[in-house]
C-alpha cells in the first residue's frame, strides 16, 4: 500500500454491515468528496489534493472493492451498488453543503448521489462521466486496440476470467494509456500502486462485474434530471465519448453548458491536474 500520509489522514469506515471504505480526508472547510474512476482508486488524485485541501475539507474514497475498501464477491457492483455505498457514506459522517467531484463512473455517480440526496449537495463536477456504453465495456475499449482485445474478452465467461488472470503491470498501463491524450505513460508511481492492489483476492471479480453492469451507467442518465444542486459538466477534447453522447448528457441535466480541456484525455486529473485544479477552483 503505498504512503499516503504527505497527503493527510487515512481512515476506514463502516458501510453496509460489516463492509468498509477506505478514505482520504485532509483540509479544511466545507466538505468536498474526491470520486474515482474505472479501475483505479483515491491515489487517482494525488495531484490534485493538495491544492484543494486549501480551500476544501477533503474526502478521497476507494469505491467499494477498489483500493483498499472492502471485497465482496457477491455484491453487483453496478452503479446503483456504487452510489448506495457513496450516499451512506455521506450520511454517516453527515456531511453537508458537499461538493461532489468525480470522473469517469464517478462524475456519474456524483450525479446520481446529488440526485438522491439534495438537501446535502452543494455542487456538481462531472468530469467525463462514464454514462454511454453501448455493450460490455464500450468507452474502456476504445482507448486502444489492446483496451479493445482484452476488454472483449472479460465479458465471456471462464475465458473472461483466464485473461483477467493475466494482467501484469505492462498490459495495464498500456489499456490506461488509452485514456491519456497529454502524457505519454501512466505515472508509474500511480501504474505500479494500481498493479499491486490489482492482485489482492478477489479484486478480479471487482473489476469484471463493475464492467458487466455496464447498462447501469447509461441508464444512470434517468437520474440526471433529479440533480438540484448546480452542475459544471467537464469533457477532456479526446475524452473517449463523442461529441453527440456529450450533448446527450447535457441535455439530460437541462442542456447546461460543456467545458472541454484540450489536450486531454479519459483520465484528465491525471493528464491535466494542473487544468483541472484550475477549473476546480473557479468561482
Amino acid at each position: 500500500m503505498q504512503n499516503l500520509s504527505h497527503l493527510g489522514n487515512v481512515s476506514e469506515l463502516k458501510i453496509n454491515g460489516n463492509r468498509t471504505l477506505r478514505y482520504l480526508k485532509t483540509g479544511n472547510g466545507a466538505p468536498l468528496i474526491l470520486i474515482h474512476t474505472i479501475r483505479t482508486q483515491l491515489d487517482y488524485f494525488e495531484q490534485v489534493i493538495p491544492q484543494l485541501a486549501k480551500h476544501f475539507t477533503v474526502y478521497a474514497i476507494d469505491l467499494p472493492g477498489h483500493g483498499y475498501s472492502s471485497i465482496d464477491t457477491k455484491a453487483s457492483y453496478d452503479e446503483p451498488y456504487f452510489r448506495n455505498a457513496v450516499i451512506e457514506f455521506i450520511e454517516k459522517l453527515d456531511l453537508k453543503e458537499v461538493t461532489l467531484i468525480g470522473e469517469s463512473i464517478g462524475g456519474v455517480l456524483a450525479l446520481t448521489v446529488a440526485s438522491q440526496i439534495p438537501s446535502r449537495i452543494k455542487k456538481v463536477i462531472s468530469s467525463n462521466p462514464y454514462d454511454y456504453d453501448r455493450k460490455y465495456g464500450d468507452g474502456v475499449r476504445r482507448g486502444n486496440f489492446l483496451a479493445n482485445f482484452v476488454i472483449s474478452q472479460f465479458a465471456i465467461q471462464y475465458v473472461g476470467a483466464a485473461v483477467a488472470a493475466m494482467e501484469n503491470i505492462l498490459f495495464l498501463g498500456i489499456i490506461l494509456k488509452g485514456g491519456l491524450k497529454n502524457k505519454r505513460w501512466m505515472p508509474s508511481k500511480l501504474l505500479m500502486e494500481l498493479d499491486r492492489v490489482g492482485r489482492r483476492k478477489g479484486y478480479r471479480h471487482v473489476e469484471r462485474s463493475t464492467f458487466a453492469g455496464w447498462q447501469s451507467w447509461s441508464k444512470a442518465q434517468s437520474l440526471y434530471s433529479e440533480v438540484k444542486a448546480p452542475v459544471k459538466l467537464i469533457y477532456g477534447q479526446h475524452d473517449w465519448s463523442t461529441v453527440a453522447e456529450r450533448k446527450k448528457t447535457a441535455k439530460q441535466l437541462g442542456g447546461i453548458s460543456i467545458s472541454t480541456v484540450t489536450n486531454t484525455g479519459h483520465f484528465a486529473f491525471v493528464d491535466n491536474p494542473e487544468k483541472m485544479t484550475e477549473i476546480l477552483l473557479e468561482n
